[in-house]
């Protein structure tokens, strides 16, 4: 009997085991990055209620303690969304001066391309920092 090997006997390598761009952590998996996802998209469906904040803050309680990716994405989404709240209420006050007209649809604007851009990032492994936010919660 004549055994051979070659490359091509075994199998692929498992691309969740790639180190990703970072420190030499590896890849999210795709569970992983549909969590983080979930921590940014989901602050759209609970934003028509003013509560942003509940998505992320849901997916941080109940996977943040077992993927660093998913906490990193909950935490950066949680402080968007509390940072969105913030200034969404100083545009609302503003309607009174006038200005506020004009803020209010720019920051609806910049919210959602902000989700948009930080959604597909997460949905590719990637990390998103949201522009002009105060990180309170790390």
């Amino acid at each position: 009997m004549r055994f051979t090997t070659s490359m091509t006997s075994y199998p692929p390598p498992d691309p969740s085991w790639a180190p990703s761009h970072g420190g030499g952590e590896l890849a999210p998996v795709a569970d992983e990055r549909n969590w983080a996802v979930a921590a940014h998209i989901g602050s759209i469906v609970t934003a028509w209620f003013a509560l942003g904040l509940i998505a992320p803050l849901v997916v941080l309680l109940a996977k943040g303690g077992s993927s660093p990716f998913i906490r990193r994405n909950a935490v950066e989404s949680l402080n968007f969304q509390i940072n969105a709240l913030v200034y969404t209420a100083v545009f609302a006050l503003l309607l009174f001066v006038l200005i506020g007209f004009v803020l209010l649809p720019l920051y609806g604007i910049f919210y959602l391309v902000c989700l948009v851009t930080a959604t597909v990032r997460a949905s590719s492994g990637r990390e998103y920092r949201y522009p002009l936010t105060v990180r309170i919660v790390r």
